[in-house]
């Protein structure tokens, strides 16, 4: 596959159901199109975590975002965030009709539906932007 910087993933790439792998590239393009995007991510990091294509900013600002399908789940793909995070309890009040939610750690979408892409932007950057936010807020703005 062209474009991947690790033959790793793109080897778990390879290993998708043919629909499965199209829609996880659309998703893996609004990654790093979000990222080019987004003040302060710079570069992306692609790798495999836990077995699954993983992104995260190389400057270490934000946190990981996994993507991944289950067998177990064949209608849905899962976006995956570190659990010890707020993100996905935020993006339940930002987005509460848009995703399918599991516990503090993972966003679900249906195959057959088309991405919602504003949303899943807004996601991402978030988490890319995750480290940088929380220490934003513990600067005092006024240095006072």
């Amino acid at each position: 596959m062209k474009g991947f910087t690790d033959s790793k993933v793109a080897a778990k790439f390879d290993t998708y159901p043919y629909l499965v792998r199209e829609k996880l590239l659309e998703v893996r393009t609004l990654i790093f199109y979000t990222a080019a995007e987004t003040n302060g991510v710079g570069k992306l990091e692609e790798t495999l975590k836990w077995g699954e294509p993983a992104y995260f900013p190389k400057n270490k600002g934000g946190s990981t975002v996994r993507i991944d399908w289950k067998e177990q789940t064949p209608d849905h793909f899962g976006i995956y965030f570190h659990c010890r995070t707020n993100l996905v309890s935020r993006f339940r009040e930002m987005f509460p009709q848009v995703f399918q939610f599991e516990g503090n750690r993972a966003l679900f979408l249906p195959l057959s539906e088309k991405l919602p892409n504003e949303a899943l932007s807004s996601c991402f950057a978030l988490a890319f932007t995750y480290h940088l936010t929380k220490k934003a807020k513990l600067t005092p703005v006024d240095g006072g």
